[in-house]
C-alpha cells in the first residue's frame, strides 16, 4: 500500500479508541485514523464520501454495542451501500463479547473478515496491516 492506510475505530468507548491509536504508533505503523462514537456518525461519513476514496478508510474496527446504531445494525445499513462504493473496505468486527451467538453472527456477516475480542492483541494488528500489502 503505497500511502499510509486509513483506520476506522467505531465504537463508544473512547478510551479503548484511544489505546488503538496508541498502540499502533508503538508499534511504529504509519496510518491515518478516524474515529466514530456509534455506527449511525460512521454510515453518515461513509455516505456522505461515497465518491471519495481517498476519505473512505482501508479497514473498520467496528464495536458490536454502541448506543444509537450497534455494530450489527450498521452492517445491516452499510450492506446497503456497500455496492456504490468503487474502493474495498475490510471489517473486523472487535468485541468484549465472548458471546457464541455474536462470534457466530459475525462470522456469518460476508463483510467481517474477522472478529477479534477486546484489547486487540498486537499479532492482530500486524495481520490486518500484512493484509493491506
Amino acid at each position: 500500500m503505497k500511502n499510509a492506510p486509513k483506520i476506522c475505530i467505531i465504537d463508544d468507548d473512547y478510551i479503548y479508541r484511544y489505546t488503538v491509536v496508541k498502540k499502533m504508533e508503538t508499534m511504529h505503523l504509519s496510518v491515518s485514523t478516524l474515529a466514530f462514537e456509534d455506527g449511525e456518525m460512521a454510515l453518515s461519513f461513509i455516505q456522505e464520501n461515497l465518491n471519495a476514496n481517498s476519505e473512505l478508510p482501508d479497514v473498520i474496527f467496528l464495536d458490536i454495542d454502541m448506543p444509537v446504531m450497534d455494530g450489527f445494525q450498521f452492517l445491516k445499513e452499510y450492506s446497503k451501500i456497500e455496492s456504490q462504493l468503487n474502493k474495498k473496505i475490510n471489517i473486523y468486527m472487535i468485541s468484549s463479547s465472548l458471546d457464541p451467538v455474536d462470534i457466530d453472527r459475525a462470522q456469518r456477516i460476508n463483510s467481517i473478515l474477522d472478529y477479534f475480542v477486546k484489547p486487540i492483541k498486537t499479532e492482530q494488528l500486524e495481520s490486518v496491516f500484512l493484509s493491506l500489502k
